[in-house]
């Protein structure tokens, strides 16, 4: 009798944990949408997850640069390191007149280095030994960026710059005052490229393109001016001459749409 009430209860608590796991399957089933279907008839799969499209997308436009950015430095020697700065404080004193009569304003003049330099000489050794560097005087740099508005005037303010005193140039960078407008038409180029691509995309699969789900820009890199076919601006005999070229704006944009399948 007791074995047989034993048997019964392990048959009981069979049934219970059978009937318990059963349940569990079911609600794991219900979560992640086994068994259900769409208005089409088709399986849903695993919930949460969605067929999408990720695209990239490119724009470009360019524009005439309205401003360039100069880099002129003043470099001086002498015996001592006084000599050296005051020969190098009275040319770019008369450089700096010279620009701002030119028109250039005090906002777009600004000091970019100055550095106070010993210069050495290292004597060739004679009989083995290394003799110290001999000091020999004294080298002073200073250096000023440059905002030229007026292009036109650029080749002027090259060539009276280098008659007054300025040895040393850093390069010169075109660019645009405003960028804002350009580069919004590379953005709209940019989010029709990667719309275009995506549409494509769907085309080949065989599938719908849906709602637009995430939408960013990358971070662009400054492209180096492309020169022009010709020179944008004749400038008088006597001064520097420049070739002003173009600007380009590019952006990069990453987009990803669902799928309606």
């Amino acid at each position: 009798m007791i074995a047989t009430r034993f048997a019964r209860t392990l048959h009981v608590a069979a049934l219970a944990a059978a009937f318990a796991g059963a349940l569990a399957a079911a609600a794991a089933a219900d979560d992640n949408g086994a068994g259900k279907r769409d208005a089409k008839g088709r399986p849903d799969g695993i919930r949460g997850r969605q067929a999408v499209i990720k695209v990239s997308g490119e724009g470009r436009a360019t524009t005439v640069p309205d401003m360039a950015i100069v880099q002129l430095s003043v470099v001086k020697d002498a015996k001592t390191a006084r000599e050296a700065l005051d020969a190098n404080n009275k040319a770019m004193a008369d450089v700096l007149a010279a620009l701002k009569e030119a028109g250039i304003a005090e906002r777009d003049l600004q000091t970019s280095g100055f550095s106070i330099n010993p210069q050495y000489n290292y004597p060739q050794p004679n009989d083995g030994s290394n003799p110290p560097p001999q000091l020999v005087g004294y080298q002073v740099v200073n250096g000023v960026s440059v905002r030229v508005r007026d292009l036109a005037k650029l080749g002027e303010i090259l060539d009276k710059s280098v008659s007054l005193g300025v040895n040393q140039g850093g390069g010169i960078e075109f660019t645009n005052d405003k960028p804002e407008d350009v580069i919004t038409e590379a953005r709209k180029e940019a989010v029709a490229d990667a719309i275009a691509k995506a549409r494509v995309l769907a085309e080949a699969a065989g599938v719908e393109l849906g709602r637009l789900i995430e939408l960013s820009e990358q971070p662009s890199r400054p492209e180096p001016p492309v020169p022009m076919r010709s020179m944008a601006k004749e400038f008088a005999a006597d001064a520097v001459p420049v070739a002003t070229g173009e600007n380009a704006y590019n952006v990069t944009v990453n987009v990803t749409f669902a799928v309606n399948q």
